[in-house]
């Protein structure tokens, strides 16, 4: 197969039939693209010339192919979320972007730092790390689940920056929850209160348009994100977006040969890695174009809330939160009277996968057993009614 034959036709048929445009087990119902992704063939097949080349004259390409090539790549990554260019580099994911935010900051004894408690757990790891090093006050957002509306989790941040904080965290798109935040009406808010705002996008490019200039007019200061996932990036492939002012004093989370040189310089080289994962975000904008932008968008959030809507039907059970704040994704309760415990997280889904070929993420969140599915243009509503026939297989 040649390479053009790894990229869509213009308007093809979403489903089954483009499997065989990615590398995936054709024998298991795939319903979580939101962990890792999955890159289709033609990025991969990219992503391999670029590291043929770079083993074929490691020390040329190093210092004489990379500069030129990762600064077109951000350009054209930058082009895709409404970024300046100079504003954005590329990090390996959204973690060690929020790392090196949350590690350059000056922190001072008693600085108050808002998450949500249904944050990422690495970022409340690292902030657990630096309050224990720089006596920061961590408050979490009570973040309400399930949820009635967009209102009640924006209610859940502003009650938090009463009285004022250094920095608020934000997600985008809460990874257990698969809902998206109304970041900017926060993030105005934070703005009138002089509180600098990283936001953790990790899920969102590709789920959501982006202008990232726009949002910093609002008062966002940081942005990360995730190119794996609905990108269809390769891993280890993420960026960080800095205004200028967010710009002065950040550095990498590894400091390596530019410290002190730049935004651009220092996040584009911190150590010897392989970057053909980077490089190839161009492949995977590509395909995504290929597939149609707001097309590819529209579908994932269509075939989401579908089959959310057929389980919750066939389990007699209600999603998370209202149809419109999911997107790609949503998170629904297991049809099971058994203890959230990591135990029963860990079993059920490997129950799923060994038992019934599905590959789905459960969660234990609030005392009960949840499952987030997935859509992707591979899957079909079969994919979901296998699920379902589990824990109702009349």
């Amino acid at each position: 197969m040649t390479i053009s034959n790894l990229l869509p036709a213009a308007n093809t048929e979403f489903g089954h039939k483009l499997r065989p445009l990615w590398s995936l087990d054709p024998t298991i119902h795939f319903l979580n693209h939101g962990s890792y992704g999955a890159t289709p063939a033609y990025v991969q097949l990219v992503q391999s010339r670029w590291r043929d080349e770079l083993e074929y004259e490691p020390v040329r390409f190093m210092g004489d192919v990379l500069p030129a090539a990762l600064r077109s790549a951000v350009a054209h990554l930058a082009a895709f979320v409404g970024a300046s260019a100079s504003r954005l580099a590329m990090v390996e994911n959204a973690t060690s972007g929020a790392n090196a935010v949350l590690r350059s900051i000056r922190w001072k004894l008693g600085d108050k730092v808002v998450i949500a408690n249904h944050a990422y757990p690495a970022i409340k790891n690292t902030l657990r790390f630096l309050a224990e090093r720089h006596g920061l006050n961590v408050v979490e957002a009570q973040v309400p689940w399930p949820l009635a509306g967009p209102d009640e989790l924006i209610d859940a941040y502003m009650q938090t920056i009463e009285g004022g904080a250094r920095l608020i965290i934000l997600d985008h798109i809460f990874s257990p929850l698969a809902v998206k935040t109304p970041i900017e009406a926060i993030a105005r808010a934070c703005q009138q209160r002089s509180i600098k705002v990283l936001v953790d996008g990790a899920h969102a490019p590709g789920l959501l348009p982006l202008s990232l200039d726009a949002l910093s007019e609002m008062g966002v200061d940081w942005y990360v994100g995730n190119c794996h996932k609905w990108l269809c990036a390769p891993k280890g492939c993420g960026f960080i977006f800095a205004t200028e002012e967010g710009q002065r004093g950040l550095h990498p989370a590894v400091i390596s040969n530019f410290f002190g040189q730049g935004f651009e310089k220092e996040f584009a080289w911190t150590g010897t890695v392989d970057p053909a994962a980077r490089l190839s975000i161009t492949a995977a904008l590509e395909f995504i174009a290929a597939l149609g932008v707001e097309r590819y968008r529209t579908a994932l959030q269509d075939q989401a809330r579908a089959a959310a809507a057929m389980l919750a039907d066939a389990w007699g059970v209600s999603p998370g939160a209202p149809p419109d704040m999911f997107l790609g994704m949503v998170t629904l309760p297991l049809p099971v009277r058994e203890p959230a415990s990591a135990e029963a997280v860990a079993r059920w889904r490997l129950t799923l996968l060994k038992e019934h070929n599905i590959e789905v993420p459960i969660h234990a969140i609030n005392g009960r057993l949840w499952v987030r599915i997935s859509a992707q243009v591979y899957n079909e509503l079969s994919d979901y009614e296998a699920l379902a026939k589990v824990f109702c297989p009349g």
